[in-house]
């Protein structure tokens, strides 16, 4: 049997792929925010995450592991992409190559840590949401909401940066950095949580759908199991 999906949830499955696009790109930039050190995905990449809790939320956990398994495999195939173009000759009379390269050409560790890093902090994310929802009985999803992200972004963090930096950046540094992704970006989600909460509301009206994970499977590599 076909499986139908609505026009909301299609809508924010397009803009969490579009967002952990942007972000593996901006990542490649380290920005400096008064005292702060900080990588440039800040500005986009907590937004997967509402994005990942209203999925969560609204359509429960099967749908939050399909979307994010489509996210890991557009961020494969742009990067992938990017990599192959690097590696074309550029024309004689182009000035960009060097900008250009530092950008795509993403050095293997980097990519490797970024998909990992992904994979396990948006199904942690999505998984917290799901049982929290379930042990409270649908109450509390501003509690939800901000616990599941912490978790989340923690192990996003804790995999990233030593993963993609390790050797390169001090160890000193590298912890600060990490405790400072973890803290923004959770702060980030609190700051947009009336937001996320009348985006919910209003995507639960029109939808009709308010899903409660009881009895499935967590597993996941069960993708056609949505």
């Amino acid at each position: 049997m076909k499986q139908k999906v609505s026009v909301s949830f299609m809508l924010m499955g397009i803009v969490f792929n579009v967002c952990l696009i942007a972000a593996n790109l901006l990542e490649t930039k380290v920005i400096q925010l008064g005292s702060l050190t900080v990588t440039a995905g800040l500005l986009v990449f907590p937004i997967s995450y509402i994005i990942n809790d209203c999925i969560a939320e609204v359509w429960g956990f099967r749908k939050a592991r399909l979307i994010i398994w489509s996210g890991f495999v557009m961020n494969f195939f742009v990067v992938t992409l990017g990599l192959i173009a690097v590696s074309l000759p550029a024309a004689p009379f182009w000035e960009g190559e060097e900008h250009f390269n530092f950008v795509f050409g993403m050095a293997p560790r980097i990519v490797a840590a970024s998909l990992m890093a992904f994979l396990v902090g948006s199904f942690l994310n999505a998984y917290v949401m799901s049982r929290m929802k379930i042990a409270s009985r649908g109450r509390n999803f501003s509690a939800r909401a901000i616990w599941s992200t912490v978790v989340g972004e923690t192990a996003d963090s804790l995999i990233f940066f030593p993963v993609a930096f390790g050797g390169v950046i001090a160890w000193r540094e590298l912890v600060v950095m990490m405790g400072l992704q973890i803290l923004l970006k959770s702060a980030y989600e609190v700051v947009i949580l009336p937001v996320t909460i009348r985006v919910v509301k209003a995507v639960k009206r029109i939808d009709g759908s308010d899903v409660y994970d009881e009895g499935i499977s967590y597993k996941v590599w069960k993708v056609k199991d949505i």
